[in-house]
């Protein structure tokens, strides 16, 4: 099963002038069952000092994360990617985490499960190299991690609301997007993610008054294609400098 967060970014990955097993290393924290019956795992990712990965919408300067899972045990899995940072690379916006990364895993399967397979991530410091990272290890229950628990409690919470329009271009649609979201702090940056991993969607253009956020982007599909807009599946993440919430779908506004 192969998993993959996004499929367009703007950087180019540069030559491999640094040695990946370096820079970038995984490892499987094996966690434990659920109340649910799945069983909640996670691989802690640990860079160089300084390097930094990216989050699963990566911003229009970072790299798209590709997990593949080739247990055939494991019959689904969830990721609950903790709040990530932003930051601003040769003046264009990435999304990412710096120096380290705990990702809760959250493991729906049958029989003795193992956590195996790659990462397929850019690891970035004055350069963009790829990394390809393999993992496996058997999922035994060793009790509640607190590294995973971290970054589970470490989440965008749900909050608020959204409405938004549509309206066709000549590539695509262009969105503009209400949403009802109390202050996250300062230096605030809305990510939109449109559901569909082949939909790209621009850095948003906001504003805030009050609790209201004005959004405006821009969506394409492949080479220009024709597209529905999905409401129920858009997913709006503010992330600020006190706190991050996700808004999950919109309502025609």
């Amino acid at each position: 099963m192969t998993y993959i967060h996004a499929l367009f970014a703007a950087a180019l990955l540069a030559p491999a002038t640094a040695h990946t097993q370096d820079v970038a290393s995984v490892e499987v924290l094996p966690g434990w069952e659920t109340a649910q019956g799945t069983h909640m795992a996670a691989l802690r990712l640990t860079l160089a000092p300084g390097w930094k990965t990216y989050w699963r919408a990566p911003g229009d300067a970072g790299i798209p994360p590709q997990i593949t899972i080739t247990d055939g045990n494991v019959q689904s899995v969830a990721f609950h990617w903790p709040t990530p940072e932003v930051f601003d690379q040769n003046g264009m916006r990435s999304i990412g985490y710096h120096d380290s990364l705990t990702l809760p895993i959250e493991v729906t399967g049958s029989g003795d499960l193992r956590l195996t397979g790659t990462l397929d991530i850019g690891v970035c410091l004055d350069i963009c190299i790829p990394a390809q990272l393999h993992f496996d290890a058997p999922l035994t229950d060793g009790g509640r991690d607190p590294a995973i628990v971290g970054a589970l409690l470490n989440q965008p919470q749900s909050s608020g609301t959204a409405t938004c329009r549509v309206t066709p271009t000549d590539n695509g649609l262009h969105l503009e997007a209400v949403l009802t979201l109390p202050t996250t702090g300062t230096q605030e940056a809305l990510v939109v993610e449109a559901g569909d991993p082949h939909i790209w969607v621009s850095e948003p253009v906001i504003a805030r008054q009050g609790n209201t956020v004005t959004a405006q982007a821009e969506l394409v599909r492949g080479a220009g294609d024709a597209f529905a807009f999905d409401r129920s599946a858009v997913r709006f993440t503010l992330l600020g400098s006190d706190r991050a919430v996700e808004v999950q779908g919109c309502t025609a506004g």
